[in-house]
């Protein structure tokens, strides 16, 4: 159609990768460990604070950076959990975590500005870069280096042009936790090179073998160059809810309004008070969602480095396990696609996240039931072994 804008028609298509796929397979026996979609259900007290609000008649329009009452208590949060010490005029609800990157995004960079990604990368940022007019630039991490934050890596892709580091932490998709160290090195560079840091926070409490989740902007000179971003999908098991909050500079609250209230006007007024439930409900549900997330990862990593030709680390956050496959002899795509087609079970692609995830897979361990993992790990297993390639 030629009335498109350039910023659909110029820009790359958005791809589902093997959710897609396996859409499209015909097959009723799938397992989907592809999606990062919780398996949980929502916990009771948020529907039925959600219920009771729409009982009370909270269905008009409200406050343009969400409820007051709830920008409180998620200020109360940031600051006991977060160390950061902002009150809720810094605070905007946003329709989950998604609006929250496009809206930062859309507000900072302009046509022809970079944004550096660390690659292994979410797919998602790169659309959201390319429709603001900007590049996406990827600072490639090392696989033999567990993905650690690389200061000269990310320095070699810095340039005049260069404006903002997305940030995921924890990661997805190499479930890593970044050390403080690793994200003061982060912060000692978007000093020096006045960059805005957009820090995707979503996996925040999903935290194993005493990990620590550090919130970058709670570092010495951060507060003022970085937008934080949360959101409710993951640790509550609320992705449908569509439900996050970011948190800015107070000198960037304007401009951040000036997106959100033009594409959403505002989020969802009774829902809101769902977010409240969440964040002021009692800790043991939230605890119990992470036990159950913690047990997922047992049994997928235990199974997979049983496995010949996988080797796979112990994910230190997120729902996500990066099992290197190369030995099998596949790459991941290959792999991939195999693994749909002879048995059912569907896995990402490492390559889907960049040149650095090839000879990886994505395994999502919190989307599905206890027993829909065990037969995953068992088909997975029943399809290694008959490779021909596989080394011994």
């Amino acid at each position: 159609m030629k009335h498109l804008a350039k910023r659909i028609t110029q820009t790359s298509p958005k791809s589902f990768g093997m959710f897609q796929k396996a859409s499209m397979s015909g097959r009723e026996d799938l397992i989907h460990l592809e999606v990062g979609r919780p398996s949980a259900d929502t916990p009771q007290h948020i529907k039925d604070a959600t219920i009771q609000a729409i009982q009370d008649g909270h269905v008009h329009y409200s406050d343009l950076r969400g409820l007051p009452h709830v920008r409180e208590a998620l200020a109360e949060k940031l600051k006991a959990k977060n160390d950061l010490d902002v009150g809720a005029d810094r605070v905007i609800v946003t329709n989950g975590l998604t609006h929250g990157s496009y809206a930062a995004i859309m507000a900072f960079l302009d046509d022809g500005d970079e944004a550096i990604l660390l690659e292994p990368y979410y797919p998602q940022h790169i659309g959201k870069i390319e429709l603001a007019g900007a590049v996406p630039v990827l600072a490639q991490l090392d696989a033999a280096d567990d993905f650690r934050i690389d200061p000269a890596a990310i320095e070699g892709k810095i340039t005049e042009r260069s404006k903002m580091i997305v940030l995921i932490n924890p990661c997805n998709p190499t479930g890593r936790v970044y050390s403080r160290e690793e994200l003061q090195a982060l912060a000692d560079l978007a000093i020096k090179h006045d960059l805005i840091v957009v820090s995707d926070e979503v996996y925040e409490d999903i935290l194993f073998d005493k990990a620590e989740h550090i919130s970058i902007a709670s570092l010495p000179g951060m507060d003022e160059r970085t937008i934080t971003l949360f959101a409710f999908t993951k640790s509550y098991a609320m992705d449908g809810w569509r439900l996050g909050y970011m948190v800015a500079p107070e000198a960037a609250i304007g401009a951040l309004l000036k997106i959100t209230a033009n594409d959403v006007t505002h989020v969802n007024t009774f829902i809101q008070e769902g977010a409240l439930a969440a964040v002021k409900g009692d800790p043991s549900v939230l605890q119990g969602l992470i036990d159950e997330d913690a047990e997922k990862r047992q049994r997928v990593v235990s199974r997979l480095n049983q496995m010949p030709g996988i080797t796979c680390t112990w994910p230190q956050g997120t729902i996500y396990a990066f099992p290197d496959v190369s030995g099998t002899g596949l790459n991941s795509q290959d792999f991939a696609d195999r693994l749909l087609d002879e048995t059912g079970v569907v896995v990402e692609a490492g390559s889907f996240y960049g040149e650095t995830g090839e000879g990886h897979v994505r395994v999502c361990f919190g989307s599905v039931s206890l027993e829909d993992i065990d037969e995953a790990m068992n088909r997975l297993q029943s399809f290694v072994g008959t490779l021909s390639t596989v080394e011994a």
